[in-house]
């Protein structure tokens, strides 16, 4: 055999969202990832999200409402020196375990506004249209703006750069008249970023106190905080909040200073959540050489309609989608944070449809599959929600990581049952046949290969009952439930004892 043919068979990659939007702001989630990392691996997890680990303006804040950069929980700032998910010890720590354990890292890096200011600032602006910020609708004047970040809990620790009105593109508050507007700050080369979404007339502006990225200030100390933290944390990775928002042309400088500062395998994925492939693909165009990744939001909203439609044809499943266009840059998800109920972008899907969609992410070739936290662990708070696919995503997950490799052969032929075959590789032998239906019971005859005549093949998952033995000829009828699925292997395939092993929820136990 061929040296090539001869190289073992890379395990399957799969990202986990570490976390949801109602984890409560007991600041033990390091914790708690840390005590779950060695079972996540187990499963098949080979990188974590984490969310945004950088002090927030309130103590409850998720991130999102970042305060400051440099403050990963280590001081007094903002109500309390841990942030909601915990210290920076403990991130520390989570750190290790996931490096010990051979997890990827990847942060969520929010470099689009900050929030909560220490003080305010007088300059001046003009108020813009809300529904189109290329037109001025007043004449300059002057605000009092929340624009001063002074950082009294830090100092000049890491960081000596203090944030006032000219790091600034824009704000929505002027505290002086309390008056809610979209103001855009006036000064020399001051203006909205170009390389930005078009909706609105121009995107730039989206929260809080919008980040200037031309300003060379800015740029130095985001660029070095880039290389600080990927070093401290040990990161091969980031995700990007709010990439629409925010200049394409600094979001490349800042990667291409991390590669050569860091890591040049680094891996980047942004959040351009748009329902629209030629606006997803075009951004993708341009930002080729960075290695690039987008989440695929039509996917999702594909997930989200055919829950909700009767006798939805499962053939058009992939239409439209990132993965189908771009497989090698998408990053393919069922549900996150700003989708799971009672959110900003909530994309409803259908209890019974949640095991179908993760099937179509995680035992297919095409793809980076992200499974989401809330729906591996639990919901909490107000809604919540227990762990999805009743309890046993965790065995889909072992199921891509243990038969989800070589060829793929498709048997999409029928509106409300479609199948595929992976066929395995010389070292992963295995293969697998997967069916759903989101009908009445589901039937496909797939071929699996001669050479797995005569075994018996039985469904992981267990909900669809009995055993199928493989033809001379290399065939099978493999069936599941009606409405359900079913992932058919060997029945003393590599692994299979394993099945049943791994307890959703109780990742929700606090420290």
């Amino acid at each position: 055999m061929a040296e090539k043919e001869m190289s073992p068979t890379p395990e399957n990659a799969t990202l986990l969202q570490a976390f949801e939007w109602y984890i409560p702001d007991d600041h033990t989630h390091w914790k708690r990832l840390a005590r779950d990392v060695p079972k996540y691996r187990d499963m098949g997890i080979t990188a974590l999200w984490i969310p945004p680990p950088c002090k927030a303006s309130s103590s409850s804040g998720n991130g999102y409402d970042i305060y400051d950069l440099w403050d990963l929980g280590e001081f007094d700032q903002k109500g309390s020196k841990p942030t909601k998910w915990g210290s920076k010890d403990d991130l520390l720590e989570l750190s290790a375990v996931a490096e010990n354990c051979n997890v990827l890292l990847y942060t969520d890096a929010v470099l689009n506004h900050k929030a909560a200011a220490d003080k305010t600032e007088k300059c001046l602006v003009v108020d813009v249209d809300p529904e189109d910020r290329t037109k001025e609708i007043s004449e300059p004047h002057e605000i009092e703006g929340w624009l001063g970040f002074e950082f009294p809990g830090r100092g000049d620790k890491y960081s000596q750069m203090k944030w006032h009105w000219e790091h600034f593109s824009g704000t929505d508050y002027d505290a002086a008249s309390e008056k809610t507007a979209i103001y855009k700050i006036q000064g020399e080369f001051k203006a909205w970023a170009a390389a930005v979404d078009t909706e609105k007339g121009n995107f730039d502006y989206l929260m809080f106190a919008d980040i200037d990225h031309a300003h060379p200030e800015v740029k130095q100390d985001i660029n070095d905080w880039g290389v600080w933290i990927a070093k401290l944390l040990s990161l091969r990775g980031m995700r990007f909040d709010a990439v629409k928002h925010f200049s394409e042309d600094y979001l490349r400088e800042f990667i291409e200073n991390l590669k050569a500062n860091v890591k040049e395998d680094f891996f980047f994925v942004g959040e351009f959540w748009k329902d629209s492939l030629a606006d997803m693909t075009a951004y993708l165009d341009r930002m080729e050489g960075s290695k690039f990744s987008l989440f695929d939001a039509p996917l999702v909203y594909n997930f989200s309609e055919a829950s909700k439609t009767e006798s939805y044809d499962l053939r058009k499943i992939y239409n439209g989608s990132l993965v189908q266009a771009r497989p090698v840059a998408a990053v393919t998800l069922v549900m996150n944070h700003d989708t799971q109920p009672h959110q900003a972008l909530e994309a409803p899907i259908e209890g019974f449809f949640k095991p179908l969609a993760y099937a179509l992410i995680l035992l297919r070739r095409e793809g980076y599959p992200c499974v989401f936290w809330g729906d591996l662990e639990g919901i909490l708070g107000e809604f919540a929600e227990e762990p999805s696919c009743g309890g046993q995503l965790p065995d889909i997950i072992l199921a891509r990581k243990l038969y989800a490799y070589g060829d793929q052969n498709d048997y999409f032929d029928f509106e409300t049952c479609v199948g595929w075959v992976r066929r395995g590789t010389w070292d992963k032998p295995d293969g697998m046949a997967v069916v759903i239906s989101n009908a009445g019971p589901g039937e496909k005859r797939m071929f699996v290969g001669e050479d797995h005549k005569n075994e018996v093949w039985t469904d992981v998952l267990g909900w669809q009952k009995g055993e199928v033995k493989i033809g001379e000829d290399g065939y099978a009828t493999f069936t599941c439930p009606a409405v359900s699925m079913a992932i058919w292997v060997k029945d003393d395939a590599y692994g299979r004892d394993q099945f049943g092993s791994f307890k959703a929820g109780v990742g929700l136990g606090k420290e």
